[in-house]
């Protein structure tokens, strides 16, 4: 299975600095909450296992929020050490998907579309945002194409 860092690392690796391509860590956040969230209504289990809790500007994985929180509010760079060989052929086209609809967001975007979304919504009361609610929701947003 994934980490949340390898999802990370993925999407930070799509990005073109020189074209003011930047991902925030808050950007970040949203981008690997998506892409957790589609996994799971498509799939029926997670793409990876950390914790995604409801922060008070949206669904944040702690344990990547830590692991960037040193950029602060600024850019992350994009990593040298990305190993796509651990994304096999559906995950890269479910990864690029995600990042092609919402990575053309702001942060603030994101963060303020996660607020009218009931997982972040339902769980602001108790932290945990749960793999059943992120898949019942996301399930709603699939189309049949």
């Amino acid at each position: 299975m994934l980490t949340c860092y390898d999802v990370a690392k993925y999407f930070l690796s799509l990005t073109d600095e020189n074209l003011g391509d930047l991902i925030s860590n808050l950007k970040l956040q949203k981008l690997v909450y998506y892409a957790q969230g589609f996994h799971l209504a498509i799939h029926g289990k997670p793409l990876f296992d950390e914790e995604t809790e409801a922060w008070i500007y949206g669904p944040a994985i702690p344990e990547l929020y830590s692991g960037y929180k040193k950029y602060g509010s600024g850019h992350i760079p994009s990593p040298t050490d990305t190993d796509f060989s651990v994304f096999d052929e559906e995950i890269r086209s479910l990864l690029d998907e995600v990042y092609a609809v919402f990575g053309q967001y702001s942060a603030w975007k994101l963060a303020n579309m996660t607020h009218e979304e009931p997982p972040w919504r339902d769980a602001a009361e108790c932290g945990t945002i749960t793999h059943d609610s992120m898949r019942e929701y996301f399930k709603t947003l699939l189309t049949d194409e």
